[in-house]
C-alpha cells in the first residue's frame, strides 16, 4: 500500500470524526440517533474502493474503540461497540466495501440508476441489516419492531445517498478520485 493509499484511508476516517461533530437528532422513543456519519462509508467506498474504503471505517472504529470520543454526540470508548447502536457501526465497515466493491467494477460508471442502486444497497440495506438485527437482539424487541422504529430514518437517509452521488461525481469529473 503506497503512502498516497494511507493518506486517503486517514482522511476519510477523519471525515468521519468530521460528520460526528454535527449534533445527532435523538427520538426519544429509538435508541438511535440520526447523524452525517452514515454518509461516511458511502463516500469512502465509492471514492477509495471496496478495501481502502473498508481500512478507512476500519480505522475510524479503532479510534473510537480506544476512547476517541468522535461518534456523533461525543461518544467513544468501547460501549457504543456492544450498546444498541452497535450493529449500525459494524454495517459501516461492509457497506463502504460493498459499495467500493461496485464502483471499482466500473458498475456506476456515470449510470444514475447503478450509481443509486450501489448507494442504496450498500448505504442503506446492508447498514440498515446489521443495525436492526443488532438493535433487535440487545434491544430485546421483535425484529419487526427493530425494523419499523427505523423507517423514520429513510428519508434523510435517502438524501445521504444523493448527496454521496453528488460528491462522488463532481471529485471524479475535476480529477481528485
Amino acid at each position: 500500500m503506497s503512502t498516497k493509499d494511507l493518506v486517503y484511508i486517514a482522511l476519510f476516517a477523519a471525515l468521519m470524526a468530521a460528520f460526528g461533530v454535527f449534533p445527532p437528532i435523538i427520538f426519544p422513543i429509538i435508541a438511535v440517533p440520526i447523524t452525517l456519519q452514515s454518509l461516511g462509508p458511502m463516500l469512502a467506498g465509492a471514492l477509495l474502493g471496496a478495501k481502502k474504503g473498508a481500512l478507512a471505517m476500519i480505522l475510524f472504529c479503532v479510534l473510537v474503540a480506544i476512547g476517541f470520543p468522535l461518534l456523533s454526540g461525543g461518544k467513544g470508548g468501547l460501549a457504543p461497540f456492544v450498546g444498541p447502536t452497535a450493529g449500525f457501526i459494524y454495517g459501516w465497515i461492509i457497506a463502504a466495501f460493498i459499495i467500493g466493491f461496485f464502483y471499482q467494477k466500473s458498475f456506476c460508471q456515470q449510470n444514475l440508476v447503478a450509481e443509486l442502486s450501489v448507494m442504496i444497497l450498500g448505504g442503506i440495506v446492508v447498514v440498515y441489516g446489521f443495525g436492526v438485527i443488532w438493535l433487535s437482539i440487545v434491544g430485546n424487541i421483535t425484529l419487526s419492531n427493530a425494523l419499523m422504529s427505523m423507517l423514520v430514518f429513510l428519508p434523510l437517509d435517502f438524501i445521504k445517498v444523493f448527496i454521496a452521488i453528488f460528491v462522488v461525481r463532481n471529485l471524479k469529473k475535476i480529477g481528485m478520485f
